[in-house]
């Protein structure tokens, strides 16, 4: 049996994608960077500082800020971002999860967030899951973000565990490729188009379940 499960926060647990979106775009518009939802996939699972790089790229701008104006523009999304947020309540979490967290925790496997989100201890309290989780990594402190593996070896060893011992259950490429390089279980939710035909995949979250999860382990 595993002994953890480490969990991406964004399309896993609830979907704050649609306020990372918007806060992205109000960015952009005002510093003259127009992005669509295409270009917005990009983005999912990537840490702030590398998704702002990525639409400075994007909207050919790399070079004609600072490096003080560019923490300066990663804060004002994030602010858009915290001020979207707040509305953010136990009715958003996704379907299965609540139950998921409930037999993990009665079952004693070890419960860490790996999430990009520097918001992730806000958004789980807003939702009343904070008690559900033994641990949750800070993404400040890893070197790399997603897809390097840093953020699922920090979420595995803080809950005294090594990722080999674990599951990873994410919804984004990035995500996918960071828990197969930590040495996790990698289970997607999502098609196979996005996140690859080699792992376990769920289209929904409701099947995400402790018997799911174990046959998953015991066919690896």
């Amino acid at each position: 049996m595993f002994k953890g499960v480490l969990f991406d926060l964004d399309g896993v647990i609830t979907d704050t994608a649609e306020y990372h979106y918007q806060a992205w775009k109000k960015l952009g518009a005002e510093i003259g960077i127009t992005i669509d939802r295409k270009f917005n996939e990009q983005l999912k699972g990537v840490s702030r500082d590398d998704s702002l790089t990525r639409m400075l790229e994007y909207g050919g701008k790399s070079t004609e800020f600072t490096p003080q104006q560019f923490v300066e523009l990663a804060a004002r999304k994030n602010k858009n971002y915290v001020e979207m947020i707040q509305k953010v309540s136990p009715n958003d979490v996704y379907p299965g999860i609540l139950e998921l967290l409930e037999n993990l925790k009665q079952a004693g496997i070890k419960i860490s967030l790996a999430s990009a989100s520097k918001n992730g201890p806000f958004l789980l309290k807003q939702m009343r899951l904070t008690n559900y989780f033994d641990g949750i990594a800070d993404p400040a402190k890893v070197q790399a973000g997603k897809p390097a593996p840093d953020i699922f070896i920090e979420a595995a060893k803080i809950v005294g565990l090594t990722p080999h011992e674990c599951i990873g259950i994410e919804d984004a490429q990035a995500g996918i490729t960071a828990i197969k390089a930590s040495g996790a279980l990698p289970i997607g939710v999502g098609k196979p188009e996005q996140l690859g035909h080699d792992i376990a995949l769920v289209a929904s979250t409701k099947e995400l379940t402790l018997e799911f999860l174990d046959d998953c382990w015991k066919k690896q």
